[in-house]
């Protein structure tokens, strides 16, 4: 079953569990209900909301996501289920013991995919997309050349179209607000997909700062990061610049798209299956190859 994304927003909202159904009230009056099992994740951004406890406990137990959001619109933390795998134990052993080459190649592959997909989404016709088709092919294990920098610069300059200055910053001026709001909400469904899988989100192929608890996700969204880019540009060029429940409705409906993986188009949720259970393969020696997103 393909889980939904349900998100919260407004003042005076309280939820609570009826009959295994997320009841959602506001100003004493039922404004929605949706089956506890449908919910993949659910984004909270009303700052009055109040919770029952057993709601915290059925998401849990359905192995959802809960994604909370600060002042700014912008999350700022999520709850995740601590054993959604009967096999959690092994699978984080396995994790962790991963050798150096191992995880060398995979971030090769995650970077390679991850400039793949930066090309396609850039702007029809654009002139450097052949470039970035071409540097992704270059990627060294490990990234040792700093192909991803290399592409990063490329792709920014061209991301808006060459008559729009733009630089990507977690602080800047918009549509950088899209992006981090829509990064966030990936990286939480990716985190979702991990504990899923049996894996520890905290223990990351690249990605290590003892600060950071969902380094494996941070690694994981990369070659998502440009289904949010394509969103955001086009909310951005159709002159919004403000992030609000239209906006952030907007782009929650990437949730919806479909992606190609191994030739195949398949709902994102699915991809991030695929992607985690061959994250386990590659983990175990079964295989050396990562199944990650294609946008083409």
């Amino acid at each position: 079953m393909i889980k939904r994304t349900v998100e919260v927003s407004g003042y005076n909202i309280a939820l609570y569990l009826e009959n295994k159904q997320l009841m959602v009230m506001q100003d004493n009056v039922l404004t929605g209900q949706i089956p506890a099992e449908d919910i993949g994740i659910l984004i909270v951004d009303a700052p009055t909301t109040t919770y029952s406890h057993s709601v915290v406990v059925e998401l849990m137990k359905q192995e959802s996501a809960i994604v909370l959001c600060g002042e700014e619109h912008l999350p700022v933390g999520q709850i995740l289920p601590c054993a959604a795998n009967s096999l959690q134990a092994q699978r984080i052993m396995a994790q962790a013991s991963a050798p150096l080459p191992v995880r060398k190649r995979l971030w090769r592959q995650i970077i390679q995919a991850k400039i793949r997909n930066q090309a396609s989404a850039l702007p029809e016709n654009c002139e450097v997309q052949d470039t970035l088709f071409s540097l992704a092919e270059r990627v060294r294990s490990d990234d040792a050349d700093g192909a991803e920098a290399s592409a990063a610069r490329l792709y920014w300059r061209f991301w808006l179209g060459e008559e729009h200055e733009f630089l990507r910053r977690r602080d800047g001026e918009p549509p950088n607000n899209f992006l981090n709001y829509g990064y966030m909400v990936m990286r939480a469904a990716i985190a979702r997909a991990i504990v899923a899988a049996g894996f520890s989100p905290s223990l990351g192929i690249k990605h290590h700062n003892r600060y950071d608890a969902f380094c494996l996700a941070d690694d994981l969204l990369e070659p998502f990061r440009p289904l949010v880019d394509i969103i955001a540009r086009e909310l951005f060029l159709s002159g919004d610049s403000e992030l609000n429940k239209e906006t952030k409705s907007e782009l929650l409906s990437l949730f919806s798209n479909m992606v190609t993986v191994e030739g195949n188009k398949v709902p994102l949720f699915v991809a991030f299956e695929r992607m985690t259970a061959s994250l386990e393969a590659c983990y175990t020696g079964k295989a050396k190859k990562l199944i990650l997103p294609e946008i083409l």
